[in-house]
């Protein structure tokens, strides 16, 4: 699997993500720096966490107008994956290749702790890892991750099965409607979520419940 790991000012967790993909792909991935006009052949594209450009305006608002973004658009049209954790999802909402927004978290503060999430679709390039129903441990850290839409964008999300993952067992961190935690565009080559599996793979950061994405996504 040939990755590549784009990088914002003010994003924190590409390390993370280079490492997650290098661990289980085997191959590094590219970083591409957001002033870069081009993008590498790859079959992946990461939108990683932290605060692009500070959170200013709203999170992701300033990254999603970078022209980077239309050449992921335009990869993600033509089948490449796109995965965005996190600011990598407030990224992906903010510049319409996903529906809905992220807003401040219900609490009104930083939130920063382990959840539980169901996985509702596993039957994509993403998660056929993982089993329809399967619950699984996924750290969280965020402070705008209280996903909204309009009815009638939730009901398209849940008839369309672009659902992916839910926070399950009164998880919820942020107050996101439908207890959603993760969702795809309508063609399944997009994925946002906030919560970051990239930082549970290994024995050593206390289990592998995130693994099954990235192993899924290198079986594809």
């Amino acid at each position: 699997m040939k990755a590549a790991i784009v990088v914002f000012p003010g994003l924190n967790r590409e390390r993370d993500m280079i490492a997650a993909v290098t661990k289980i792909s085997g191959t590094a991935p590219f970083v591409v720096w957001h002033q870069d006009t081009s993008l590498p052949d790859v079959d992946l594209i990461v939108i990683p966490g932290g605060f692009s450009y500070g959170d200013y305006l709203r999170a992701g608002a300033i990254a999603a107008r970078s022209p980077l973004m239309q050449l992921i658009r335009e990869r993600a049209e033509s089948g490449v994956k796109v995965l965005g954790v996190c600011n990598g999802f407030q990224i992906l909402t903010e510049a319409g290749l996903l529906p809905g927004v992220l807003m401040r978290n219900a609490s009104l503060r930083f939130v920063c702790r382990e959840v539980k999430l169901e996985v509702v679709n596993a039957s994509t390039d993403f998660t056929r890892g993982y089993a329809e129903g399967q619950i699984i441990r996924c750290p969280v850290a965020h402070h705008d991750g209280n996903y909204f839409a309009d009815a009638d964008t939730l009901k398209a999300l849940e008839d369309n099965d672009q659902v992916a993952f839910r926070y399950a067992e009164g998880t919820n961190p942020n107050g996101s409607l439908h207890d959603i935690a993760g969702v795809f565009n309508r063609t399944k080559t997009v994925l946002g979520l906030m919560p970051h599996p990239e930082n549970l793979i290994e024995a050593a950061h206390g289990g592998t419940d995130g693994r099954a994405l990235f192993s899924a996504l290198l079986a594809a």
